[in-house]
């Protein structure tokens, strides 16, 4: 693939952004893909964060919301996420503090609901499927053992 214009990436790296919130790994990785080389990647994603295009607080904020909502994510998996995707800790602690507790129960009350329904059983072992389950979408085990409680073979949803 041939090489783009420093305007030109310019352009469409303005145009990915519009599409959604995009971060500067993100935008810097879209780069390197078109052929642009890093000293002209910096300056274009400089512009693009001057003009607002990118805003890496605005993207934790975001990305926590999106993925709680629709991936039904828990704090530990959308952190790592984060962190994965470089961006600043303090935004990052920031968005995931910003996390409405009664919601995030909620959505792993109907996570855990859902996943006790479809193994339509109560004993023991089922328990511990649901509880891997819920940790694997990046749950607290603390939340988790308050939903699904284990000194008893009843569960509590």
């Amino acid at each position: 693939m041939k090489p783009i214009s420093p305007a030109e990436a310019l352009n469409k790296a303005a145009a990915y952004c519009t599409l959604c919130e995009r971060c500067i790994s993100e935008v810097s990785k879209k780069l390197t893909t078109w052929g642009v080389p890093p000293a002209e990647q910096q300056r274009i994603i400089d512009r693009l964060q001057d003009e607002g295009f990118i805003n890496e607080e605005r993207y934790c904020r975001a990305f926590v919301n999106d993925k709680l909502r629709f991936n039904h994510w828990g704090r530990v998996k959308i952190r790592a996420a984060l962190y994965e995707k470089r961006l600043p800790r303090e935004y990052i602690a920031q968005a995931i503090e910003e996390i409405d507790e009664e919601e995030y129960m909620q959505t792993l009350h109907d996570l855990v609901a859902t996943k006790q329904r479809e193994l339509k059983n109560e004993d023991f072992a089922t328990k511990q499927k649901i509880i891997r389950f819920a940790a694997s979408r990046g749950f607290e085990p603390a939340k988790i053992l308050q939903i699904v409680k284990c000194d008893s073979y009843e569960m509590d949803i």
